[in-house]
């Protein structure tokens, strides 16, 4: 037994150092570059594509990916460009845009070729391949909080050098961002309208979800949703709880397979995000890597301090079960370029929940917390696990929370991700406190808008129907996690507009881990009062300062990002349901078979604790662990505490034998 645990320690050990380029962990010192960043701005394609045959998704798939690929490479050349003096436009058109152009035309060719293979042929493609060089911002700085280290006021931000390499107004440890005009001051923005009041019919139950906060530091640059197959389809990283072999090469049976981070081992469902980063200087292990350092994606990146994975129900009725297999994608990746219509970024801070914004990233009061928070889509239309464009199969409810035609209300996932880290310092760069900014395709410059999350429902079938029948009746259930107590929105409607599509993302690197999360989703946001991903939480007041200026923020230190290998499945465990490829572009949700027993629920969270070991935080709950033998009970000890009584019973023995004889010598 021991042997066996020693065995998976060391591979989690192997898994979490490979494959991560030549960062060395240590603090370095970047270049100073201007805040006016130019970037790529591509039309994406996936998102029009919202008819692909399954005979012809997994080439098309491939090219989107490819799409995705082409355009990282030309800002990556961009951003050279501008290093050596910026040429000008004209220059840069024909080295840069021209020769992408043509590239692009060759990918979309070979999508349509694809489609008319198993379909109709797709017409206006070919008006989808040209970009245009955006000019970067100003980087004025939009205000930050009063008394927090001397920092205060708005407007331009002066000259600095950071130490992170973050130039005038901040341009980010890689150069792309992020810059001060991305931050707000959370205490100057207007509280949120209050969303709608419930009906009487509504469904006001809730079930939380422990899944830990990523502790054992499970990342990868893949995106199993939008480039199945591809390695590195994301290019930048995301945080994984829940399921524990999700990557780009995973299949459903994979992911029925394996194990989970969850408190309740019915939950195999998968929950991920983008990696947040400190601007600091440090090199990560992927600070040579792609979907890392050579994509822009630069820093320390930050152990959440809680995660807290709620369902609520629908304010006018009840809900139903959700399809096992559902993907969703909420918010876009590309949002930067693509404009706001899919976006579901949501940013605040403890204390001033009521307050969100949707294209800063917040600057909390001292004694304040980051808070990232997702309202998923929670319409859904009754056929379909996933689609071409990874949209139109769900959507968000009105603002009076019903959903469109044809679609049924499901329970509603709000996903609360908790940061402890301080308003960095805009007044120089980030010298003195440092950025943070989300992973983010490089053209993406990390804006805050581009936030997004992903979630495959992997539910047991019998606890799906535990979480409906609790959100249905009233009742709170589930097991809260983290070691912060934040609020959960209750169900609340999301926007007036009409599902829009948007585009797949495709993050970074590690062949075997995946990071499904940039793709596009639908629209903003089911929070409240039509707000696009609003975290809904009531108003509250300004927490009391809590953490001393000199506190450091929490930080993953032990572990590097990510483990690029499988691991930890359980073999035993049948997949609940039949799964079909991953790739088909509008697959149905598979009929539901007797579902396969889940583990005790009364067990410990696998890994919901930051600062775990690997292997602990992996380890199988404690009541399901055989018990240690008792110390006398052990082979070993056993036979030292044995050996003396045989030696002692030998000895007698010889000593009657003696006796015996002696007596029968004298006779």
């Amino acid at each position: 037994m021991l042997g066996g645990a020693g065995l998976v320690a060391a591979n989690v050990y192997a898994s979490a150092s490979e494959g991560w380029g030549d960062g060395s962990g240590a603090g370095t010192t970047g270049q100073l570059r201007s805040t006016a960043m130019a970037t790529i701005d591509c039309p994406d394609v996936g998102s029009r594509l919202t008819a692909v045959p399954d005979a012809a998704r997994a080439d098309v798939d491939r090219e989107l990916a490819e799409l995705d690929r082409q355009t990282a490479a030309a800002y990556q050349q961009l951003q050279q460009a501008g290093k050596a003096g910026g040429p000008d436009s004209g220059s840069l058109d024909t080295a840069i845009t021209q020769p992408l152009k043509e590239r692009r035309s060759a990918s979309l060719g070979r999508i349509a070729d694809a489609i008319d293979r198993a379909g109709r042929r797709p017409q206006g493609l070919e008006s989808l391949a040209a970009c245009t060089l955006r000019p970067g911002d100003t980087g004025e700085a939009t205000g930050t909080p009063a008394g927090d280290g001397g920092q205060g006021g708005t407007g331009p931000a002066p000259s600095g050098t950071g130490q992170s390499g973050n130039g005038p107004g901040g341009a980010g440890q890689a150069g792309n961002g992020p810059v001060v005009s991305d931050y707000a001051d959370i205490t100057a923005v207007q509280p949120d309208a209050q969303a709608p009041p419930l009906q009487a019919g509504a469904s006001r139950g809730t079930f939380t979800s422990d899944c830990g906060v990523n502790a054992n530091g499970l990342f990868n640059s893949d995106n199993v949703i939008v480039a199945p197959g591809v390695s590195n389809g994301a290019h930048h990283f995301h945080d994984y709880v829940g399921n524990q072999a999700n990557d780009a090469f995973a299949s459903d049976e994979d992911l029925a397979r394996a194990g989970t981070s969850c408190a309740d081992q019915g939950d195999k469902s998968s929950y991920y995000w983008p990696v947040l980063r400190l601007q600091n200087g440090t090199r990560e292990r992927d600070a040579g890597a792609p979907g890392g350092g050579t994509e822009g994606n630069a820093g320390r990146i930050v152990t959440p301090k809680q995660v807290t994975l709620t369902f609520v129900g629908n304010p006018r009725g009840e809900v139903t079960a959700m399809p096992r297999l559902l993907r969703i994608i909420t918010g876009d990746a590309k949002a930067f370029v693509n404009g706001p219509g899919n976006a579901n970024a949501s940013w605040s801070c403890t204390g001033y929940e009521d307050r969100q914004l949707k294209d800063k990233y917040p600057l909390c009061p001292r004694g304040s917390d980051v808070v990232r928070t997702f309202r998923f889509q929670s319409c859904w239309d009754g056929r379909n696990i996933d689609s071409a464009n990874h949209r139109t199969h769900v959507a968000f409810t009105a603002v009076d929370g019903s959903c469109p035609a044809g679609f049924r209300p499901i329970p509603q996932l709000v996903q609360r991700i908790v940061y402890d880290v301080d308003a960095p310092s805009l007044a120089d760069g980030g010298r003195t406190v440092p950025l943070f900014a989300v992973d983010s395709f490089p053209e993406q410059l990390h804006k805050p808008v581009t936030d997004h999350g992903d979630f495959i429902n992997v539910f047991d079938e019998d606890l799906m129907r535990e979480m409906v029948d609790c959100i249905n009746s009233g009742r709170t259930c589930g097991r809260p996690g983290g070691d912060d107590s934040g609020t959960t929105a209750a169900p609340t409607s999301a926007p007036t507009a009409s599902p829009t599509s948007a585009p797949p993302v495709s993050p970074a690197t590690s062949p075997t881990s995946a990071a499904p999360g940039d793709a596009s989703t639908g629209q903003p946001g089911d929070g409240g009062a039509g707000q696009p991903g609003d975290g809904g939480a009531a108003a509250s007041t300004p927490p009391a300062a809590s953490r001393s200026a000199a506190e450091a923020p929490r930080l993953d230190v032990t572990t590097s990002p990510a483990r690029t290998t499988k691991h930890d499945t359980d073999d035993k465990a049948a997949p609940a349901g039949p799964a079909t490829h991953r790739a088909t572009p509008a697959r149905s949700a598979p009929d539901r078979p007797t579902p396969p027993p889940s583990a005790p629920v009364s067990s410990a969270p696998a890994s919901s604790a930051a600062g775990q070991g690997t292997a602990a935080a992996l380890a199988p709950p404690s009541s399901a662990r055989p018990e240690p033998q008792a110390g006398q009970g052990a082979l070993a000890s056993t036979g030292a505490h044995l050996w003396p009584g045989a030696l002692g019973t030998l000895l007698a023995l010889s000593g009657l034998f003696m006796l015996v004889r002696a007596r029968r010598l004298r006779y």
